[in-house]
């Protein structure tokens, strides 16, 4: 799954920066915030002309799928949502604050990348959908900051009270507030959605024009979002014990064994992302969409341990667990997930007190995930199968396609549900990196259009991720030259040797180079870190600059891809641990190993472009395959799927060798080995 940026894992306030002097409302986009569309005078004739031939369906389908605001009236798409209540509501907020801005990101108190439905408040306000963005409110404008996974869906998403602007850093938002904001006005903002650092990043680029950041501790986007959903009522669980590595006793003594280690000498540690917490503690909640975290925040010191959240979801059972009813070093005080701050500020009133942010803790762990990959692949291979079945008789859809490859998993051991929302895109769709279908977007699969389906798992001991691109029909040779590219970066990441502590930026240019050769690139990060059931993007590992270096047990994705805009999308997604490998001279030297084990579409990829290395590469992942995963299918019976596995990772020739291993043969060796076993 693709990556945005994520904040570091600390305990900060969020600055929502406004420029105008009412306080910002967000609302989250609903069925009856839809705008009423009022159509073009062009459009209305070519409905008119339809009508006459019968065929209204294909005018309609011929209706443009983005906003013209320069139009009289602005035409929108049906997709848009009417944002003017949110926003004149959000005004009066801000004009009660006396601030003439008010910023909205597009995260939650604990920085996280996914968030839970009550915290998409730029959703709300914006009608926009999409993972990564900021939003700014003055009394009189209103704009939209995000990347270009989402310059298309923004398009289709906003009405015409929003400006959008295609860019994503913090300067650019400073230079557009500076250009709206009168001198000596405030900029409002929510100091529990703004880590340090971008508080910071925001001071620096207005501290020298006169205007300034307001704190404002209650959201403005809540006070206006009537009907904002609350937090899930269900009780929190335990890992069970057999998928528990460490418990959290243990984890506990650890910590505070490097909080002594520490030459600073802190007394606390804070953890306020999620899964810091999930992790410490072994529990899991529902309160994050694919991710299973509960809202929460851990204050750690040498003799106390403060676990701030919904006490009402605490079973009699997990009181126990957590040593709930003393209050020794190893007993765990509940307090209310609202009470975090105030007793955050009481505790730092304590004479001698230094306060650890947990911004550089890992909570990366050495789990045995090779297992739920293995079954993951099955699943994926039975989808891909399935597709392959369904699509030339056109009963296929991107909806239809998505929920099947979540059934296909669903029937796995110990299946927890999805990682993510599968992206499931055919044809142009795909050409949009972050799409996902919709009742109004969705497509027919069919043989004549590439299809991507970036889709993951949860399980009880991992989480899975993984992307693969296929056509059905005869790609052009564009479209396979581009694939073959993206394979040859996914490829060239995978087999490097680097000296442990590599930060993945300093490698990531291999996945781009093939791509780079023919003047092609692709606008979204290389990798991300992934978790073990926990978040399917575990900061802070991956190929991005605010990422740590790798280290042995570090488990990323390794994903380039390629886009055409309006015609298809390229994405190769496996996830890989990283592991130590000999070297002839050098020790302290590490590579990556694969675990994401489903083939390439071989019909796309063309092997006059690839090396002799990169060849060998491909066959030894194929090898793995068969061993892996042939043996996982048949354990569960699956013959036709395993058949299908088979011809999928045929061995390629590599250059050089007279002959490749054909599928007949390995089969004739395998059964010469299980003749042999039953002899002995």
């Amino acid at each position: 799954m693709l990556l945005r940026a994520t904040p570091p894992h600390t305990f900060t306030h969020t600055l929502h920066a406004t420029s105008d002097p009412q306080p910002l409302r967000v609302w989250i986009c609903s069925q009856r915030a839809r705008s009423v569309k009022m159509p073009s005078f062009s459009w209305l004739l070519a409905l008119y002309l339809a009508a006459l031939t019968g065929n209204t369906d294909g005018a309609v389908a011929r209706e443009s799928t983005e906003r013209n605001c320069s139009l009289t009236p602005p035409y929108l798409p049906s997709t848009a949502v009417n944002t003017s209540l949110q926003l004149e509501e959000l005004r009066v907020q801000m004009r009660a604050m006396n601030i003439s801005a008010y910023i909205i990101p597009a995260t939650d108190a604990h920085l996280s990348e996914y968030i839970a439905p009550r915290d998409a408040r730029l959703a709300f306000m914006t009608g926009f959908t999409g993972s990564a963005g900021t939003a700014v409110v003055t009394l009189n404008k209103a704009a939209l900051w995000t990347d270009s996974r989402y310059w298309v869906q923004a398009e289709r998403q906003m009405d015409c009270n929003w400006e959008l602007e295609k860019d994503v850093s913090i300067s650019s938002v400073a230079e557009w507030l500076i250009s709206e904001v009168p001198k000596g006005d405030e900029i409002g903002f929510d100091p529990f959605l703004f880590s340090l650092k971008t508080q910071g990043d925001y001071n620096i680029n207005l501290e020298s024009t006169d205007r300034s950041l307001k704190s404002i501790t209650e959201n403005l986007v809540d006070k206006v979002w009537k009907e904002r959903p609350s937090v899930p009522p269900d009780s929190l669980t335990r890992l069970p014990d057999r998928v528990i590595q460490r418990t959290w006793q243990e984890k506990v003594e650890h910590i505070r064994t490097q909080m002594g280690d520490n030459p600073y000498k802190p007394t606390g540690l804070l953890l306020s992302a999620l899964d810091e917490t999930a992790w410490l503690f072994n529990m899991r909640g529902n309160d994050i969409p694919y991710n299973p975290f509960f809202y929460s925040y851990t204050l750690l010191t040498m003799d106390e341990i403060w676990l701030f959240l919904h006490v009402e979801r605490v079973t009699e059972e997990l009181k126990v667990y957590l040593n709930a009813s003393c209050e020794g070093a190893l007993c765990v005080q509940l307090k209310g997930y609202d009470t975090i701050l105030d007793h955050l500020k009481n505790y730092v009133t304590r004479p001698g007190v230094k306060v650890w942010i947990g911004t550089e803790y890992t909570n990366y762990a050495l789990y045995e995930v090779i297992t739920p990959q293995v079954r993951d692949a099955v699943a994926v291979i039975q989808f891909l199968m399935w597709l392959e079945k369904t699509v030339p008789e056109g009963n296929a859809t991107e909806l239809t396609a998505a929920e099947y490859v979540d059934k296909c998993r669903s029937k796995q051991k110990d299946s927890r549900g999805p990682s993510f929302a599968t992206i499931s895109a055919s044809g142009p769709n795909a050409a949009l990196a972050h799409y996902s279908p919709t009742k109004e977007t969705n497509r027919r699969l069919t043989v004549d259009e590439m299809y991507l389906v970036d889709s993951g798992g949860q399980y009880l001991d991992g989480t899975t991720d993984i992307t693969r691109t296929v056509h059905w029909g005869k790609p052009t040779e564009m479209q396979k030259e581009a694939f073959t590219r993206v394979l040859m970066g996914n490829i060239e990441i995978s087999r490097t040797i680097f000296p442990s502590g590599t930060r993945g930026v300093n490698m990531e240019m291999l996945g781009r180079r093939a791509l780079w050769e023919v003047g092609l690139n692709y606008g979204h990060g290389t990798g991300h870190g992934v978790g073990n059931y926990f978040g399917v993007h575990e900061w802070p590992v991956g190929f991005q600059s605010n990422n740590i270096g790798f280290r042995a047990g570090m488990f990323t994705s390794i994903e380039p891809g390629y886009y055409k805009e309006n015609d298809f999308g390229i994405r190769i997604e496996d996830v890989a641990v990283v592991v130590p490998v000999q070297t002839k001279y050098g020790n302290n030297y590490l590579t990556f190993d694969t675990v994401s084990l489903v083939p390439y579409d071989r019909k796309l990829i063309d092997m006059s472009l690839l090396s002799s290395e990169q060849l060998h590469w491909l066959n030894k992942y194929y090898e793995t395959i068969r061993s892996l995963v042939g043996a996982e299918l048949d354990n569960q019976g699956l013959r036709e799927e395993k058949d299908w596995m088979l011809r999928n990772t045929e061995p390629f020739a590599e250059i050089g060798s007279s002959a490749s291993v054909s599928s007949s043969s390995l089969t004739l060796i395998a059964l010469a080995v299980a003749m042999l076993h039953n002899i002995v």
